[in-house]
């Protein structure tokens, strides 16, 4: 469970000169100042892993700038825009194509183009173990993840495929490294919630013996509303731990800079099959 830091290759800089795409990430955005501040820190850490890169923070709601206002102060820089969103729902299927669109009308000629969303990756799943090591889970010993349940907790949606992207990671985590048992649950719009997956975890069916301890992995980006309501309803119920948010983990930002790199390879039109494609085309 261990992948090595990831840099902007001098070359993939230095491809594109002067019209390197400028990388924008845009969040959700929150009225709780904690999640911008979080924001920040993450895109401190980008900048640190990629420098030289132009890196810059929008907002879908509540923070300024707003994307279309990000992509504006551009001037003729081209720009990626990376979704710090965990899980591909309505923001990333319908806002933020819509604020795109936005921008291109406000600004003729604007060049732009929009990566998926952070989540799924393997690597969120070495960040949500880092967090979990933090609150005092022995994450590193295979004999105690065996003996650990874990309730995978995310925001929720009405989107049916986003919860289910939540519920296949609770499986490949608990395949792929041992734990006793790994059980999705959602903050909001979906079932279960937290405490009720904590209570199963608890129950006798589940913990016969009653000695299985119950940790909380919180898969959320950033501190605020959600990340609250999901540890204390968490603790109430018995969780022995509860992670913090991911927030500005290395394993965030090289997610970030693996998308961007994605999206400017792709970008080139002389892209030939097996080879990456460098930024030469933007501008």
């Amino acid at each position: 469970m261990r992948h090595p830091r990831l840099t902007l290759a001098a070359a993939d800089l230095a491809a594109a000169g002067a019209a390197r795409p400028s990388l924008v990430a845009v969040a959700h955005g929150s009225r709780d100042p904690r999640a911008a501040a979080t924001v920040s820190e993450l895109l401190k850490v980008v900048r640190e892993r990629a420098s030289g890169l132009d890196v810059r923070a929008a907002f879908l709601d509540h923070c300024a700038p707003s994307l279309p206002q990000a992509l504006g102060s551009l001037e003729d820089r081209p720009a990626v825009v990376v979704p710090l969103l965990l899980t591909a729902a309505y923001h990333s299927k319908t806002d933020i194509p819509a604020r795109l669109a936005e921008a291109a009308a406000a600004r003729p000629g604007l060049t732009a183009a929009s990566t998926g969303t952070l989540g799924p990756h393997p690597r969120l799943t070495i960040a949500l173990e880092r967090r979990l090591a933090e609150a005092g889970v022995a994450v590193g010993d295979p004999a105690a993840r065996a003996a650990t349940s874990v309730v995978l907790a995310a925001a929720g949606s009405s989107d049916p495929a986003a919860n289910a992207t939540i519920a296949a990671l609770a499986a490949r985590w608990q395949r792929e490294r041992g734990w006793r048992a790994v059980l999705p649950a959602y903050a909001s719009a979906a079932g279960p919630r937290p405490a009720e997956a904590v209570a199963a975890l608890r129950s006798a069916q589940h913990n016969p013996a009653g000695m299985s301890p119950v940790v909380v992995a919180t898969y959320l980006l950033a501190p605020g509303y959600f990340a609250d309501k999901v540890r204390d309803a968490a603790l109430s119920a018995g969780a022995v731990a509860v992670s913090g948010v991911l927030g500005a983990a290395p394993e965030v930002a090289d997610t970030v800079i693996e998308r961007y790199l994605d999206a400017v390879r792709a970008a080139r039109p002389d892209r030939a099959p097996g080879r990456p494609a460098a930024v030469g085309a933007w501008g």
